[in-house]
């Protein structure tokens, strides 16, 4: 628990650091930041339907940084399960299809990832999952995942 709340505290440092940074497609809008919610799949030791709002900003102009809070939603050992998770993605470019390093944390994962995205609005990934912490009377959620994404952005507009 107590990596959960440093990590926590960092990305909190982070968006304070970056608030007035401007993104290229909110900037004409008026906002620095391009935010929405995001529907998807994973599986790691299981399936599992996420679900979560998200906000991105550019650090500069070729790259950019999500922050994203949810849950993924599960059915094992004949019972749905809630997991709440955070993560915080970093796209390495702008052009055509964007690399991506990703890291998620739950109460009982944590997960490092990479992928590509088309923009930030389907992202596709892989990556292991590590157990931190075993949730009684449930399966280990570590090892291999593999995720993919659909991210709504409400407020980004074309001029």
């Amino acid at each position: 628990m107590k990596k959960i709340v440093i990590f926590c505290y960092v990305l909190l440092s982070c968006i304070v650091s970056v608030s007035g940074q401007e993104t290229v497609g909110a900037k004409r809008a008026g906002n620095s930041w391009i935010w929405g919610p995001s529907i998807g799949y994973q599986y790691q030791n299981g399936n599992f339907l996420k679900l979560s709002g998200w906000g991105l900003f550019a650090p500069n102009e070729y790259q950019y940084i999500k922050i994203n809070g949810g849950a993924n939603f599960t059915w094992m050992m004949d019972r749905t399960t809630v997991v709440p998770e955070v993560g915080l993605t970093y796209y390495l470019s702008d052009r055509g299809i964007w690399p991506f390093v990703k890291g998620e944390i739950t109460p009982y994962s944590a997960t490092p990832k990479v992928g590509v995205s088309l923009a930030s609005l389907v992202d596709i990934s892989v990556g292991y999952g590590f157990n931190i912490n075993q949730k009684s009377d449930f399966k280990k959620i570590d090892g291999l995942t593999f995720s993919v994404g659909l991210n709504l952005p409400l407020n980004f507009h074309l001029y």
